[in-house]
């Protein structure tokens, strides 16, 4: 049932591998990267207390020794305090530029331990073993890392790629069923971006893979890392082809920021929204056909996600606000925000060319049903 994607980028190429049990194999896969049979670990309290022993063991069975540091779990621990802890303990491991880093975790410790990694004697190397499938997905490939600041999430941060990814999709079983739904968001929007056949797959198939069918899991994440894996490699710093990578992320990052980052509303869950607002604004436009929004809407409905402003808890700031939030994103250019639109399911494309009336339109309308 394992699957292999190769992100092409020259001398900096790596493969992802996908499938049930890969934690227990790592020690075989990891073994030829290293120069010495050790790996220092970075994860969260959580995740070591689920899979922490796994990894020991399967590191052991190919005669690697492993280090351990588990930060705390949530999104807050993507900050400076957290960041000089990490670069810190890694540098108290002795840990050399031929030496591995592992994060085993969701995006949080991905991008916290890549930043480490590419900082860390201007760059060691560092394999991602993403623990959520919104990681195994979206932020475990591509080379994105780095750590929030109080303006706002990411602006942090370098590209470094990592030597190799293990998505042991076996893990996903261990997610509370909001998490699992939330990455689903990431897996939807790959669909949504650039494949309508993926997307159709995903309206008969989704709900296996939420209710835990593995052949549907392995499938959708190796369609969703291919997906990103042929964007990236044309594309690497996100210079044109890998914006289409945000579709839902600017609507996304503004509702992050009026609920605080914090657990009103996940990360995926604002994608989902974003989404559905990104193809809402494209129907307005005369962009794409008017019955898509409906039919995005109702497959996230189908799957029981947030879909609507309603559906975040509390007060949401009004549309102006939500606007100047976006304002924020480090996506925009020369002062003009950039969204990632379509012109149907499977066809997105990047503009800069949308009003701001066109915006707050859209959010007021999305308020006012709240």
């Amino acid at each position: 049932m394992h699957q292999t994607v190769h992100v092409d980028l020259a001398e900096r190429s790596y493969d992802v591998e996908i499938g049930p049990g890969l934690i227990t194999q790592a020690g075989a896969r990891i073994a030829p990267l290293l120069q010495r049979p050790r790996v220092a670990v970075l994860t969260d309290d959580t995740v070591a207390d689920m899979h922490l022993d796994a990894l020991r063991d399967g590191l052991a069975s190919a005669g690697i020794e492993m280090s351990a540091l588990a930060l705390p779990a949530g999104e807050a621990t993507k900050s400076w305090p957290h960041f000089e802890r990490a670069v810190e303990w890694l540098l108290a491991e002795k840990v050399e530029r031929n030496d591995i880093v592992v994060a085993l975790g969701g995006g949080v410790i991905g991008d916290l331990a890549g930043f480490a990694a590419a900082v860390m004697r201007r760059g060691v190397r560092f394999v991602q073993i993403p623990t959520s499938l919104l990681a195994q997905v979206d932020s475990s490939v591509g080379g994105k890392t780095g750590i929030n600041a109080p303006q706002g999430k990411n602006l942090i941060g370098a590209f470094h790629q990592p030597s190799l990814v293990l998505a042991d999709t076996a893990v996903l079983g261990t997610l509370q069923a909001r998490d699992l739904l939330a990455g689903y968001g990431e897996v939807v929007k790959y669909g949504l971006l650039g494949d309508a056949a993926f997307f159709e797959w995903l309206e008969v198939n989704g709900p296996l893979l939420a209710s835990g069918d593995m052949a549907a899991r392995v499938q959708a994440v190796t369609r969703s890392v291919q997906m990103k894996a042929d964007i990236v490699a044309r594309d690497e710093t996100e210079q044109g082809d890998r914006a289409l990578l945000n579709l839902g992320h600017t609507f996304c990052h503004a509702l992050e920021a009026a609920t605080g980052y914090s657990d009103r509303l996940l990360h995926g869950e604002g994608v989902a929204i974003g989404c559905a607002l990104a193809f809402e604004t494209s129907s307005r436009l005369g962009l794409c056909p008017q019955e898509d929004p409906s039919r995005v809407r109702a497959h996230l409905r189908k799957m029981g996600m947030k879909t609507d402003l309603a559906d975040i808890p509390g007060e949401l700031p009004g549309a102006e606000a939500l606007v100047d939030l976006m304002a924020q994103d480090k996506k925009v250019l020369d002062g003009q925000l950039r969204f990632v639109l379509a012109r149907g399911i499977g066809q997105a494309f990047v503009t800069s060319d949308v009003s701001h009336e066109a915006v707050v339109s859209v959010l007021e309308d999305a308020l006012a049903m709240s």
